[in-house]
């Protein structure tokens, strides 16, 4: 059964798409593709029902971020990042989440993750500086979670290496413009950040090998299956989520590009059996990616649910066919050189949404 947020997303979906030309002009979302994304709820999929959320099944979440990034790439992608924030939030300190949702439920938090940041430990909590690339959707955020190595009082990183996630608030950080100047996915503005020594208390860090395992919500009493799943498999099911949602829109593009055109030799491409070869590829690689994706999670998901351990074999199988199922959709574009030059419009083509207007290269 479609959830209810997917179903908002589509009924949307027109005018997503038709922002995606402003989003790229901007090098962030729009205020209002910002506006649409809240109203359909996506960010809250996984957020605890206590705080405003749907604490949805994963598979939810996933099929929410494909149908976003159907139509705008770039929304996707910020969805898909921004989306898995609160499923972590949840397994923090609770003083953290209400800091975060008690004023405003639909408050979103950016990231990166990578370690490039030294906190050091001092009374009650951390100091933190660093400068972090990628930090997706920031703009529209009001807090950031960051990757940091723990210090050693000295600047460097303390042995043995130990790397937490921490959370602050806008105040607390720089967000550099100019810094996301790309030929794709603009819209994401994944801008750099900076702090520069600022203090975080205890209560807003956690370690990351918490969440990798899946051991975090246990620590603050969380029972809900959702907080169990290990980091490594839901953070990474967004992003993949969005590059099969995008490559669904630009296979879109494509289908209506060719619909009406005819080649030289008189023949109408729809009916040219190369053509139908590569679009049938493509359609076939995307629809196992998709079925691939949400299989995985939700093995994972039946696992814990029935009480069973997650094991190394388990973590490691879903996130080899993660991996598979973000290269495997996009193949077929970079083959589609097999047949005529009228396949390969689709490597170049961005979507704006299914049926839209084909405009400049993007990548994922």
């Amino acid at each position: 059964m479609t959830h209810e947020v997917v179903g908002r997303v589509e009924e949307l979906g027109a005018e997503l798409a038709a922002l995606a030309d402003e989003n790229e002009s901007l090098g962030k979302l729009s205020d209002r593709t910002v506006e649409l994304v809240r109203s359909a709820g996506v960010i809250r999929l996984l957020q605890p029902k206590e705080f405003g959320g749907f604490g949805a099944h994963p598979r939810d979440f996933a099929a929410a971020v494909m149908a976003v990034a159907r139509h705008d790439g770039a929304a996707g992608w910020v969805c898909g990042v921004v989306g898995v924030h609160p499923w972590e939030l949840a397994q923090m300190d609770s003083r953290l989440a209400h800091e975060v949702w008690d004023d405003d439920p639909d408050t979103w938090i950016a990231s990166p993750y990578m370690p490039n940041g030294i906190a050091e430990p001092v009374d009650g909590g951390y100091v933190l500086s660093g400068r972090w690339p990628f930090s997706s959707g920031s703009d529209h955020c009001r807090w950031d979670f960051l990757g940091a190595l723990v210090g050693n009082g000295r600047g460097k990183p303390a042995e043995p290496i130990t790397v937490m996630h921490v959370v602050l608030p806008r105040s607390d950080y720089e967000i550099i413009d100019g810094t996301w100047d790309v030929i794709g996915l603009a819209g994401t503005g994944s801008k750099d950040v900076v702090v520069d020594k600022a203090f975080i208390p205890e209560y807003r860090t956690i370690r990351q090998e918490a969440v990798q395992e899946g051991a975090a919500a246990e620590a603050v009493g969380l029972t809900d299956t959702l907080y169990k799943l290990p980091f490594s498999s839901m953070f990474p099911l967004g992003i993949t989520a969005a590059v099969i949602g995008i490559c669904e829109g630009a296979l879109a593009v494509h289908l209506a590009q060719q619909k009406d055109r005819v080649a030289v030799t008189g023949v109408q491409v729809r009916d040219d059996p190369y053509v139908l070869y590569a679009a049938g590829e493509a359609a076939a690689e995307i629809a196992a990616s998709r079925v691939q994706l949400i299989d995985g999670i939700s093995r994972l998901y039946d696992l814990i649910e029935a009480g069973q351990p997650v094991t190394l074999e388990d973590r490691a199988n879903v996130r080899r066919n993660q991996v598979r199922c973000a290269g495997g959709p996009s193949l077929p574009w970079t083959r589609s050189s097999r047949g005529p030059a009228a396949t390969r419009s689709a490597a170049t083509t961005r979507s704006s949404g299914s049926g839209g207007t084909p405009t400049s290269d993007s990548s994922t």
